[in-house]
């Protein structure tokens, strides 16, 4: 049997998923990544003792990780240990209340109640109706690969009868009417780069995806769970080389032959899955590539999603008012969404989601201090010309008299190390084009067949994976996305998978369906 070589660009959550699924399958996989570590948005650094966690906190979904370890015969729970976190986030607002949200539903029923007593009714319709989308865009859409647009008219009519053109904030509103509770359930699309106001209703099911499967935390921190990813890859014979920046994709024909890297290496392979930057991708690696042309100017003339403004610290004492995940609500929503999305103003006023790990996990801070990382949600440098280096520190400083009049008192007093990352960050150190965060933005209209496709119908061998293909943005998202892409690969490449690996792949795989059974319809 022919070894069929395949290389897989950025070692983020999907690269790796990716990169397991091929090597499991019998493809020899090798993963090229431009940093000294894995992770790629789920980077880690270290300094005095504190440990920071720079990319996603909220693990959601946890069977879809378990199986890219079935998919070797392991147990994830060998690897690294998941701990849920309660309440899974505090929400609190300028003018004093606070909201903590969770799945105990004797809890959040006094929590809604504080608000007003009429909506926990109206949130329980909202329940059934997240659930229902759930169903139908989470069960049956999201490791399907939307490679013909007959794929989308079929879908039509469920997301038409789901509402799907609507907002998130629409479908909210139409159940609950407090402002407050507004805002609580309609946040949820900025966590996969989306304005609640714009962002296709069929975003409401990570509401119920949480409900469903809890929230849950890597003991060490998120990094520990990549790798633990990274491990079983390298025990499957996958290579992961570091420092390793590709320049371009090399193809013959229409059909991948190599990648080249920046230091002027070129790794021969058959298959190139892109986990890079979509727009970088068809823009700077696929620049000597004439097939892709036409897509390459749809993807530059996309619509991306908003940058994010990262403050990380430590300090050397606790603050008990908090929880695990925060959201700290400022005094304007839609207005300062506006101002994100449409005006492309870096406001005076924010929103942030403050992340303490070191409530879940002590060990990621010296005993008695405390790990910290604040996000701003800011417009992208295709919004906002910001010079990000005169205009960080100052935005930096108004965080922190913000948290300190707030929440955190003497705060500044008590920092023993910070850092920040800017939407130029975002540009230079993970090729993200105009600093987006999350690549495109969640419209319908940019959604499934609309997204840049899991295969370029152009090239052989080419494919996609992470948060810019099918089915989007965020840890679950970018995870099944490696399912839909590997679907596809599989399809192309029907004869690689010795029969000696057929039996644990096709369990883990191959299968219609592998979630749990209070997940299916």
């Amino acid at each position: 049997m022919k070894e069929v070589k395949a290389s897989v660009i950025g070692s983020g959550f999907g690269g790796l998923a990716l990169a397991i699924r091929l090597q499991a399958a019998g493809f020899q996989t090798t993963i090229f990544e431009k940093r000294d570590l894995p992770g790629g948005r789920a980077y880690m650094f270290q300094d005095k003792g504190f440990t920071f966690d720079m990319g996603p906190t909220v693990i959601t979904a946890p069977h879809c990780l378990e199986e890219l370890f079935e998919c070797a015969g392991k147990e994830m729970s060998d690897y690294v240990e998941l701990r849920n976190v309660m309440p899974f986030y505090r929400l609190l607002w300028d003018n004093g209340k606070r909201l903590d949200y969770s799945n105990n539903d004797e809890e959040l029923e006094k929590e809604i109640r504080k608000f007003s007593h009429d909506d926990w009714y109206g949130y329980k319709r909202f329940l059934e109706y997240s659930k229902e989308v759930f169903h139908a865009g989470y069960d049956g859409l999201v490791d399907t690969p939307f490679l013909h647009f007959s794929q989308m008219i079929k879908a039509g009519p469920q997301l038409v009868k789901l509402s799907a053109y609507r907002s998130v904030y629409s479908m909210v509103s139409k159940y609950v009417k407090d402002e407050h509770l507004r805002q609580a359930f309609s946040f949820h699309s900025l966590l996969v780069g989306g304005n609640p106001f714009s962002s296709s209703a069929i975003y409401t099911l990570i509401h119920y995806l949480e409900k469903n499967w809890g929230i849950s935390f890597p003991k060490g921190g998120t990094h520990a769970l990549v790798r633990a990813l990274v491990q079983l890859f390298e025990e499957l014979g996958g290579r992961i080389e570091y420092k390793a920046e590709v320049d371009q994709v090399i193809s013959d024909n229409g059909k991948v032959s190599a990648v080249r890297l920046k230091d002027g290496r070129h790794f021969e392979c058959s298959i190139a899955a892109s986990n890079a930057d979509v727009a970088h991708t068809y823009k700077d690696l696929l620049s000597e590539t004439s097939e892709v042309a036409r897509t390459r100017r749809k993807t530059l003339n996309a619509s991306y999603s908003m940058s994010l403004f990262l403050m990380y610290f430590g300090t050397d004492n606790t603050y008990n008012n908090l929880s695990h995940h925060n959201v700290l609500f400022g005094p304007r929503y839609r207005e300062l969404l506006k101002d994100i999305f449409k005006r492309g103003k870096l406001a005076d006023d924010f929103s942030l989601y403050l992340h303490v790990p070191t409530v879940t996990d002590k060990t990621l801070a010296p005993a008695g201090c405390s790990t910290f990382y604040a996000l701003s949600p800011v417009p992208h440098l295709g919004k906002a010309k910001i010079d990000w280096k005169t205009e960080g520190p100052k935005y930096k400083r108004k965080i922190y008299e913000y948290l300190e009049s707030k929440y955190m008192p003497n705060l500044r007093k008590h920092i023993v190390t910070e850092r920040i990352f800017t939407p130029e960050d975002f540009k230079s150190e993970l090729n993200a084009h105009l600093g987006n965060a999350f690549s495109m933005e969640p419209l319908l209209t940019q959604s499934a067949y609309f997204r840049t496709h899991n295969k370029d119908k152009n090239v052989k061998g080419l494919y996609f994976v992470g948060a810019g293909t099918h089915p989007g943005a965020g840890v679950p998202g970018v995870v099944n996305s490696a399912k839909a892409t590997f679907r596809v690969l599989c399809k192309d490449y029907p004869n690689v998978i010795p029969k000696e690996r057929r039996d644990v792949v096709e369990d883990a795989v191959f299968t219609e369906t592998s979630r749990p059974p209070e997940a299916t319809l």
